[in-house]
């Protein structure tokens, strides 16, 4: 019988014509990258001596595969082996856009500078300014763009195509104007137009500090009263931010009203990573990277701008019906759509969270309401 041996082949020889099935077409060759996997083929059979119990003197006859079928076979192998280096070649493209964004797949789409420039923040926050604000000179679209520089990479703001980036960009300032707003029923330019009034809570009903914290203790004298962009509370919510950040706000929490820049990159943060292990981030919910469990289903949270304020605020917020607290978050965020041009008739589904249970109960975890304590009045 015959037999046949596989060989290492470094050039990879593909068809430059079209013959018949039986017919060995013409053949390209190239060399293979030494990156590549290796490709064997069968080739030419090897002649097997007699065996020692033969009693014939006449040595075994070579056989061998016939040259159609060879043929073939090699043709197949060479495809295979294309395939394969494709694939193992291909890799995830990453790009840079300079200082904005740097070394992420999510630098390959635009950046926030390209859909949203200083003229449309200003839009957004026209009143920021204004004599009776609390916080005036103190925000600007500098600061903003600066600390999203450091989180655009992850995908703050560059997930998707332009419409699902400007509706994340107006889904976190809606939080943010929401949360730093001193507008009213009849403020000049309505009461959405006041967003970013405030950089701290101006009238503290208590410190905020947890004694039974192990982890972030507080610091002797140190109030831990809302400051920020999405309003901070606590000293554990300090520590543990301010451990995402490096920066050490637990001693000094007054950081967060003190640089625009940094109490923006607080409240990113908070966008941009989940409350608890094994939970979705605000960002996860909003640009669709979560997919709900059977258990979310069956709580009622879905992906959506309404998720988002479930995983920021949870029930101090939600699962409430519909409450001024919910409805004012939504309102500046369709506000802020249709500002930026996108239009309020794309909020998207699942825009409320009215009937959504809280990730963390407040009730079972009183650390995870607090985490959200953002909710609370910072005028």
């Amino acid at each position: 019988m015959a037999s046949y041996h596989l060989e290492m082949v470094r050039n990879l020889c593909l068809p430059t014509s079209t013959k018949t099935m039986f017919q060995l077409p013409a053949l390209h060759c190239k060399q293979l990258p030494p990156s590549s996997p290796p490709l064997y083929i069968l080739s030419t059979p090897l002649s097997l001596p007699p065996t020692s119990s033969s009693t014939s003197k006449m040595a075994m006859r070579k056989r061998s595969l016939p040259t159609e079928l060879f043929h073939l076979l090699l043709v197949v192998a060479a495809l295979s082996a294309c395939a394969g280096v494709a694939a193992s070649s291909k890799k995830q493209k990453v790009c840079d856009k300079g200082w904005e964004c740097k070394a992420s797949v999510y630098c390959c789409n635009d950046t926030i500078s390209d859909f949203f420039q200083v003229y449309q923040f200003e839009d957004l926050f026209s009143k920021r300014n204004a004599p009776v604000a609390q916080a005036v000179g103190f925000w600007d679209y500098q600061a903003f763009i600066t600390a999203a520089a450091v989180y655009e990479p992850l995908g703050f703001g560059t997930t998707g195509g332009r419409k699902m980036q400007m509706k994340e960009v107006a889904a976190f300032l809606g939080h943010v104007g929401s949360k730093t707003s001193c507008g009213y029923g009849v403020a000049t330019g309505g009461p959405l137009a006041w967003g970013l009034c405030y950089k701290r809570e101006m009238s503290p009903s208590q410190s905020y500090c947890d004694e039974g914290s192990a982890a972030y203790p507080c610091t002797p004298g140190v109030e831990y009263y809302g400051r920020g962009a999405l309003p901070v509370f606590w000293n554990y919510n300090y520590g543990a931010i301010g451990e995402g950040l490096k920066v050490d706000l637990l001693n000094h929490p007054e950081y967060l009203e003190q640089n625009a820049t940094l109490a923006f990159q607080a409240a990113m943060y908070r966008w941009m990573m989940p409350m608890k292990k094994k939970q979705p981030s605000a960002h996860d919910v909003f640009v669709g990277n979560w997919k709900p469990t059977k258990n979310d289903t069956l709580a009622k949270r879905l992906p959506g701008f309404g998720a988002t304020m479930n995983v920021l605020y949870g029930d101090l917020v939600c699962g409430q019906g519909s409450v001024d607290a919910m409805n004012n978050i939504i309102s500046h965020y369709q506000y802020y759509l249709d500002l930026m041009g996108v239009g309020r008739e794309l909020s998207g589904d699942n825009l409320d969270c009215g009937e959504q249970e809280a990730f963390n109960p407040s009730s079972s975890s009183s650390s995870s309401s607090s985490t959200t304590s953002g909710s609370s009045s910072s005028s």
